[in-house]
Order: C-alpha cells, then sequence, then structure tokens
C-alpha cells in the first residue's frame, strides 16, 4: 500500500514532468479517485508550491510556468524501477539505438547514492532476462510522432507497404499503439477505408503529422482491438470449432490474437484463420474440454492424424 506522502511527491513529480494534466489523468497514475487528487493538490499549494488549476468538469493542474524544482532523488523502489524497466526495453529492441538504454542508466545510476548504486547494480548485474527475440523496430522519429498523434488527436498521414508488397499513402486518426509480441501496431480510423485499421510500424515507410483534429472513441480499447484484427487475418483455412465449455473457461484457455470466442447455446463457437490445419489440430487437442469441428471438414482427418500419433506415442515404450 502506498503512504499518501508517496503519493504526493509522486503527483510533484508528475506535474514537473508534464505541461499539464487533467484530474482524472492525476487519479490514474496516483491509483487514487478525483477527490483525492484535488487534497493532494491544496497539500502541495500548502506547502507553497505555485500549482495552477483550470476550471472544468475535473479540471486541470499545472505548475507555474518558469517553476522548477531541484532534481528529487530516487528511493530504492523507484530506482529498481527504472533500471529493471530500462534493462527490458534494451533486451527486446525498444531502446533504439541500444546505447540510449545504456546512457539513461549510466546518468540514473551517477546521482544514486553509492550505498543504493551498489544495491541497484547488484541486481543489474546478476539479472538474467529470458525474452524473445526482438523483431523489427519502427524509427523513434516515427513512435515519438505517433505518439505526438495519439496524445494531442492530431491525424497523421502515412505512406504503407501492406504484407504482399503494395503500397498506399493513408490518413489516420490515430487512437494508439500497441507493442505486442515483438511487434509495434498503431491502430485508429483509416480515412482510405472508411473503417478502423490496424498498421504494423515496421511497414511504415513515412508518417507525418497533420494539423487536422480528431475525436477519440470513449473508452476505445487499443490492445483489445489489435488482438481482434490479428485473429481476423485472412489465412489459407476458416476454421471454425464449437467448444463445449463456457465462455470464460475457453477465454482462460484461449489467446484472442488467435481466435474470435462467441458464446451460444451449445456452447462457445471459436473462428480463426490459419495457414496448417496441422498447427491448429494441435491447438484443440491442447483444450481442456469437448469441441465439435464445423468446418473445414480437413480439420477432421487432420486432428484424427495427430491423436494416432499421440496414441501411438503413449504406446511407446523405447
Amino acid at each position: 500500500m502506498y503512504h499518501p506522502t508517496t503519493r504526493l511527491l509522486t503527483a510533484l513529480e508528475l506535474l514537473q514532468s508534464r505541461r499539464q494534466l487533467s484530474g482524472p489523468e492525476l487519479a490514474e497514475r496516483l491509483e487514487v479517485n478525483v477527490r483525492s487528487v484535488r487534497r493532494y493538490i491544496t497539500m502541495l499549494q500548502d506547502l507553497g508550491i505555485p500549482v495552477e488549476a483550470e476550471r472544468g468538469r475535473y479540471g486541470a493542474y499545472r505548475l507555474r510556468p518558469g517553476y522548477k524544482l531541484p532534481p528529487l532523488m530516487f528511493s530504492e523502489e523507484e530506482a529498481l524501477a527504472l533500471v529493471l524497466g530500462l534493462a527490458t526495453a534494451r533486451r527486446l529492441g525498444l531502446a533504439e539505438p541500444a546505447l540510449a538504454a545504456e546512457g539513461a542508466l549510466a546518468k540514473i545510476e551517477r546521482v544514486l547514492p553509492v550505498a543504493l548504486r551498489e544495491r541497484v547494480q547488484a541486481v543489474q548485474e546478476s539479472l538474467v532476462l529470458a525474452l524473445s527475440a526482438p523483431r523489427p523496430m519502427p524509427s523513434n522519429e516515427l513512435v515519438v510522432t505517433l505518439g505526438i498523434g495519439v496524445r494531442q488527436q492530431r491525424q497523421v498521414w502515412l505512406r504503407y507497404r501492406a504484407w504482399g508488397g503494395e503500397e498506399s499513402e493513408r490518413v489516420l486518426d490515430p487512437y494508439g499503439m500497441v507493442y505486442r509480441e515483438g511487434f509495434w501496431y498503431a491502430v485508429g480510423y483509416c480515412h482510405l477505408r472508411q473503417d478502423i485499421r490496424v498498421f504494423r510500424l515496421d511497414r511504415v515507410l513515412e508518417l507525418r503529422l497533420r494539423e487536422e483534429s480528431f475525436s477519440r472513441p470513449a473508452q476505445f480499447d487499443a490492445l483489445d482491438h489489435v488482438e481482434r484484427a490479428i485473429a481476423r487475418t485472412p489465412g489459407t483455412w476458416h476454421v471454425v470449432v464449437l467448444l463445449k465449455t463456457t465462455l470464460e473457461e475457453a477465454q482462460r484457455q484461449i489467446s484472442p490474437a488467435l481466435a474470435t470466442l462467441e458464446a451460444t447455446a451449445d456452447g462457445v463457437l471459436m473462428r480463426c484463420h490459419v495457414d496448417t490445419l496441422e498447427w491448429i489440430a494441435g491447438v484443440l487437442a491442447g483444450l481442456n474440454c469437448s469441441l465439435v469441428i464445423q468446418r473445414p471438414e480437413e480439420l477432421r482427418e487432420a486432428l484424427a492424424t495427430l491423436a494416432e500419433r499421440l496414441a501411438a506415442s503413449a504406446q511407446a515404450r523405447s
């Protein structure tokens, strides 16, 4: 549980690092409600820190322009969180180039007290991160520009190369960015297709901010949309299977990026597109429920072949 003083100092750090923050934004970052945020703001003002508030339903807060506090010292928990975050980013290829992560780590260690520096270095030098190999990394400029578009709700123009090699130019209302299993994605409203679409950032050839603004749908879940889009990506085979289980249990066993799930009176309909039936047969064999294959018929043969091979393996003695 966080101590109120910790949240108060965190609120001050956030206000120093941003031009302004709304009440709900501060509440989310501090893990409190908006009323508590107002209480922390009042406490900072009582300490003589010039926090200015703008009127509105939730209000927005900022430090008086030109006001800066000396850097605050890191606690052990904060220093460890920074080091682990940078080390993970470096291993996943999120820090491009890698020297950027090394430089940030060196700067953090330089300002730490000797005792705390040694404790943090001990973790850094002894920790081994067994993570997936990094995939193609989009340029920092592209990621930052897109991030500005998402935050300021400004349209972007992009030139995109699809999986098949064809290129197109798009105007996009960027709703969010997602990093999932080694790949970066942008999701938003595509004016060319007049629909919400997902784009792999390593396939974006050019990207520029536009002056035009847009309004993002309330409560839009970028990760959920990306995972569902991946599950609907066309493949050689369109698979439909009825799972004899509940929707909750099916969701526990099946990633939303693998298939879409729909509750019915008879169970849960699982739909996906795959390139190889042998692979999806293995996935189905690992599910902890009965099932009925509805399409394609060829999947029945693939599952039967797998069952025979597993049965033979179970009987083998040497």
